[in-house]
C-alpha cells in the first residue's frame, strides 16, 4: 500500500509541505484544475503539476478527477468530440506516469454531500450526506444548491441539465 494525500492544487489550505511531513507519504491525489471541463489540460499543466509535488519528494501517480462532460453522460451528439477529449487527456496523463485516473458517470452531478466540512468526534473533519436536505430541494425551481456544485454549474445549466 502507498500512502497518498488528496491534494486540491495550490490553493489548497494544506501545502505540500505540511503533507509531507506525515509519516510515510508517497504521494498526492490531484487534478488540473484550472480547464473546463471538456476540454484538453494543456501538456504544460500537467507537467507544472508533477514537477510540483516532486519538488516536495511527492510522486503524482493518481488523478482525482478528470471531469466527463454532461453531454457523454447524457448522449447528447456532441459527445464524440469531448470523447475524443478525454483520450487525449489518458494519453497525457499516462505520458506524465499518471497510473490511476479517477472518474465519475453520475449523470448531472460528480458527487452528491450536503457538507463538507462535518466535524467529528476527533476533530478531524469529512464530508457528511443528509438526505432530509436533498428532499426540500427542487433543481427544476432553482431552489438545488449544495457544496461544490456552484463552482461548477450555474443555475441555468443545473435547469437544463434536469
Amino acid at each position: 500500500m502507498k500512502m497518498t494525500f488528496r491534494w486540491y492544487g495550490e490553493n489548497d489550505s494544506i501545502s505540500l509541505e505540511k503533507i509531507r511531513q506525515i509519516p510515510n507519504m508517497y504521494s498526492v491525489v490531484t487534478a488540473v484544475y484550472d480547464v473546463p471541463v471538456g476540454e484538453v489540460w494543456p501538456e504544460e499543466n500537467i507537467a507544472r503539476l508533477k514537477s510540483l509535488c516532486e519538488s516536495k519528494g511527492l510522486k503524482m501517480e493518481v488523478i482525482e478527477s478528470v471531469p466527463v462532460h454532461e453531454d457523454i453522460k447524457i448522449g447528447l451528439p456532441t459527445r464524440d468530440k469531448y470523447i475524443e477529449a478525454y483520450k487525449e487527456n489518458i494519453r497525457r496523463l499516462g505520458k506524465a506516469g499518471v497510473k490511476c485516473i479517477c472518474y465519475n458517470f453520475m449523470p448531472v452531478f460528480d458527487w452528491t454531500r450536503t457538507q463538507l466540512d462535518k466535524v467529528a468526534f476527533d476533530g478531524s473533519n469529512s464530508l457528511v450526506y443528509y438526505p432530509e436536505q436533498i428532499k426540500k430541494m427542487n433543481p427544476l425551481d432553482g431552489s438545488l444548491s449544495l457544496p461544490g456544485w456552484d463552482s461548477s454549474y450555474k443555475k441555468e445549466d443545473l435547469k437544463k441539465l434536469f
